[in-house]
C-alpha cells in the first residue's frame, strides 16, 4: 500500500513539473541551444574537412572549436607561419564562419 502510494506521488508530482514548465517560455531555451550546438558542430567539421583536403600533415595538429556566435577558434601547432596563416585562411572562407581567432603556436 505505501509503495502504491509513493509511486502515485511520484507521478503526480512529475505531471506538475511538465505543466509547470510548459506554461514557462524561458524553457524553450534548450531547443535553442541544442540547434546551436548543431549548427557550431556542423562548422567545426566543415573546417576540419577543408584542413584535411589541403593534404598537409602539419594542419592535422591544428584544433578547431566554434562559439554559439559561428567564431572559429584555431589552436595547437604549426611548424611555419604560412601553415598557420593557411588554416586562418581556410576557416575564413568557410560558409557560417563569421570571424576567426588563430591562436596556433608556430613551431620554428
Amino acid at each position: 500500500m505505501k509503495t502504491l502510494l509513493l509511486g502515485a506521488l511520484i507521478t503526480v508530482s512529475g505531471l506538475y513539473a511538465v505543466q509547470a514548465s510548459a506554461a514557462d517560455p524561458s524553457v524553450d531555451t534548450q531547443s535553442s541551444t541544442a540547434g546551436n550546438f548543431v549548427k557550431d558542430s556542423l562548422i567545426t567539421t566543415k573546417v576540419k574537412s577543408k584542413l584535411a583536403a589541403k593534404h598537409l600533415s602539419t594542419l592535422t595538429k591544428i584544433k578547431v572549436d566554434t562559439d554559439d556566435q559561428g567564431v572559429v577558434w584555431l589552436s595547437g601547432t604549426a611548424p611555419t607561419q604560412d601553415a598557420s596563416d593557411l588554416a586562418a585562411m581556410v576557416a575564413k572562407d568557410t560558409d557560417g564562419v563569421k570571424d576567426v581567432h588563430n591562436h596556433i603556436v608556430v613551431m620554428q
